[in-house]
């Protein structure tokens, strides 16, 4: 019986893939490893939006070489995902002992690849759209109590920087009644939560129905009676009233929304082929806000895009003061080969974009701190998600805030009991990004 390892770079899609793999893989009768040292199949699955991403999966599938030369050439060594999608053929060529490359839109290959693979013939296997959704295949959850649910795939806005389009294809999305049947089945099975997820899950249907259905498919999702729904990622300009009405008629899904506004500037929202301004924008967090005081709200900011500006940069952090991200995820331009963007000439050079980054992450720290200390003294109702990373004393669990809480774990209890349960927890401190809390009453 051989053993497998798989390592996951990027957003929620791919963890969401890599649980696919890893039901392939035990329905063809391998089992988990706990590390590549024991490991006979190590599968990467991988991102390609940022460069940083790029760069560590490379560094990581080369330094395997000296596994299979120093003693182990049986180890088969697989690279999935956007960057499969992305090099094919190209992998094998510039890593000659990586045995298997396939794409995003071939993870059902993955057994027989590794099969012939086995036999010897190392194989890339890489297809430009496919009928499939990873969904239909089998699943090993990394939760029992929580889910990844894909409504769409792909993406049909061609943001210039995105390399998304053209590793993910175009936007599909899945039969309205296939979701729910999912959902109805993940409830029954004791998921607690579940989170939608697509590349803009606001436009779900469009491609399928002839207009976006996603506000309707939140209510039916919450018919089913999952207990916390939560969704990923949404575009702005998609961003539609029914589904900002769905947060306040939907006592299930969770008072956060991730808005990726990726820039302050109308010139460069515009250069970036985003499809609104910030005025649009901004009026779409108002609305959020009258429909559902107390929002949590996280962003998506890209500093130092080609020609960006000093104006540029303090709209960008007029806009996150004014906007009081709850949370941002920030990042400096990085160009991708084959995005409309990487062939522009004015790049901002690598020192201002950092000193801008730097002022933005400053900002950004400030107001995630503003956020979770005005939170203290709150108790809410917490999903407990397991032992803290750094701490096996310490339970880590999530808000329906999405903001991340560690509590002490009481004396002579494990951290196996509580997770999966939601538990009411008095919030009694706060840091930039987490809080501090204690039980006010036992797990349920």
């Amino acid at each position: 019986m051989s053993r497998y390892i798989i390592h996951t770079f990027g957003c929620q899609m791919n963890k969401h893939d890599s649980e696919r793999m890893a039901g392939l893989l035990e329905a063809a009768g391998h089992v988990r490893a706990p590390s590549n040292d024991e490991a006979d199949i190590i599968v990467f699955n991988t991102c390609a939006v940022r460069e940083t991403a790029d760069d560590r999966l490379y560094g990581q599938v080369a330094s395997l070489k000296a596994l299979k030369t120093g003693g182990r050439p049986d180890v088969l060594i697989a690279v999935g995902g956007c960057v499969g999608q992305r090099d094919g053929e190209r992998m094998l060529r510039e890593l000659p002992h990586v045995d298997v490359v396939f794409g995003t839109h071939t993870i059902h290959e993955l057994p027989s690849l590794l099969d012939a693979a086995a036999s010897g013939r190392p194989l890339a296997s890489v297809a430009e759209e496919t009928d499939r959704f990873a969904s239909d295949l089998p699943s090993v959850r990394e939760h029992r109590w929580h889910a990844w649910v894909p409504i769409t795939v792909g993406c049909d806005n061609h943001c210039s920087y995105c390399i998304v389009p053209y590793v993910r294809g175009p936007e599909r999305s899945r039969r309205f009644e296939d979701v729910v049947t999912e959902v109805a089945s993940l409830a029954a099975d004791g998921v607690v939560e579940i989170t939608l997820l697509g590349q803009n899950v606001n436009s779900y249907g469009r491609d399928r129905y002839g207009s976006p259905r996603f506000a309707q498919l939140l209510h039916a999702v919450a018919d089913t009676g999952m207990q916390r729904i939560r969704f990923a990622t949404s575009h702005p300009k998609d961003l539609s009233s029914e589904t900002i009405e769905a947060f306040a008629s939907i006592p299930s899904l969770m008072p956060y929304l991730h808005l990726p506004v990726q820039h302050g500037s109308n010139r460069i929202l515009a250069a970036m082929n985003r499809g609104y301004t910030r005025e649009q924008y901004l009026e779409r967090i108002d609305r959020l806000r009258d429909v559902v005081p107390g929002i949590a709200l996280s962003t998506d900011i890209i500093v130092g895009f080609p020609g960006e500006t000093d104006d540029d940069f303090e709209q960008t952090l007029d806009l996150v003061e004014r906007v009081a991200y709850d949370h941002a995820f920030t990042f400096i331009y990085s160009p991708r080969e084959g995005t409309p963007a990487a062939v522009l000439t004015d790049a901002v050079p690598r020192d201002v974009a950092q000193s801008r980054f730097d002022r933005l992450a400053t900002s950004v720290r400030s107001l995630s701190l503003a956020s979770n200390e005005r939170a203290v003294g709150e108790a809410v109702d917490c999903l407990v998600e397991g032992p803290s990373r750094r701490d096996p004393r310490v339970l880590s669990a999530r808000t329906p805030h999405n903001r991340l809480i560690h509590v002490p774990l009481p004396v002579g209890e494990t951290a196996a009991e509580h997770a999966g349960s939601v538990a009411r927890i008095l919030i009694t401190g706060a840091h930039p990004w987490f809080l501090t809390g204690e039980f006010a009453a036992p797990p349920v």
